[in-house]
């Protein structure tokens, strides 16, 4: 099958090369000309013969919109276009009204597989129509793993891409789970090789998977990731999840708390902590750890008043 990739990137990149692979035609164009294919998008439309395929692989939000609007003036009636980067469900509503009204089609798929998806496949999420998934599934048979598992034509237009965020949120969960742990046995003088404990997990445990492998991986090279700062940034993903349960009345207490661990992460002197310090201090006396070039505050020092405030 031909296809159009919008989009060589790690993901895109790699995508086209598992395609090639497997036999079908990919044409390219990523805006790094030597990456390239064709020089523009005109050039990969009329590369490609019709009923087309366009496959977009680009950042979400305004990139994705960008590039959406721009195919729906270069496509036909008939031509297809495949959203297989990580946008919000919403925005594909708006994408594919935007092309029906010119008569092309549009399917959004939630891609998970990260750098290891061009050998051992990507897991695919479909959102669209029966008609259109159909004509696609060379291409999902393709970049799939290989066996039974690893696609879902979830539902309609959106449904691809709200599957991927439930995805991603869990995986938030299953992550923050995983990095507890490894604190707490680092913190203990009970387990004294905490590195050997991961990798006895990999085969037999309940818990055994992926991110528990990748985790072992990550010990190997840096036995107590002394390399790392302990700082984590979120895709939106795990955001646009705790949006929709709360739109749906849905309880995501373990989800919720693994995004906002994140937060907590990216602050070097936490606000919030200082409020719960000074209060700590003011009601009960409990010392303070001052900022640089301050004195500390205990129970006798100057400023500590701990004498109760008048009520009423």
């Amino acid at each position: 099958m031909q296809i159009g990739m919008v989009g060589l990137g790690r993901m895109g990149g790699n995508m086209s090369e598992r395609l090639r692979a497997a036999g079908h035609e990919v044409v390219g164009f990523d805006n790094d000309a030597t990456k390239s294919d064709v020089g523009d998008l005109k050039g990969l439309v009329e590369a490609l013969a019709a009923p087309r395929a366009v496959w977009v692989m680009v950042p979400h939000g305004s990139p994705t919109t960008s590039s959406v609007h721009a195919l729906a003036e270069l496509l036909s009636p008939g031509d297809v276009v495949i959203d297989g980067g990580n946008s919000r469900w919403t925005d594909d509503l708006e994408h594919a009204n935007y092309l029906h009204e010119r008569g092309i089609g549009f399917v959004d798929v939630g891609v998970s597989g990260g750098v290891w998806g061009k050998t051992n496949g990507y897991a695919l999420m479909v959102g669209g129509a029966d008609p259109h998934v159909a004509r696609l599934m060379p291409v999902f048979t393709a970049l799939k793993p290989e066996g039974d598992f690893g696609f879902v034509h979830a539902g309609g237009v959106g449904a691809g891409h709200f599957a991927k965020m439930v995805h991603n949120g869990i995986e938030y969960g299953l992550m923050q789970a995983f990095a507890e742990g490894y604190e707490l046995m680092a913190a203990s003088e009970v387990v004294t090789d905490v590195p050997a404990v991961v990798k006895s997990w990999r085969k037999g445990t309940v818990i055994q998977s992926w991110l528990l492998e990748l985790l072992d991986r990550a010990l190997d090279a840096d036995d107590d990731l002394s390399a790392l700062r302990g700082y984590a940034e979120d895709s939106g993903e795990g955001r646009w999840t705790v949006e929709a349960a709360i739109d749906n009345a849905v309880p995501l207490p373990v989800i919720t708390a693994a995004l906002f661990a994140r937060f907590g992460s990216r602050q070097d002197d936490s606000p919030a902590m200082k409020v719960i310090a000074a209060l700590r201090n003011q009601f009960g006396g409990h010392a303070v750890t001052a900022a640089p070039g301050m004195v500390e505050k205990g129970a006798d020092a100057p400023g500590a008043d701990v004498t109760p405030p008048p009520i009423g």
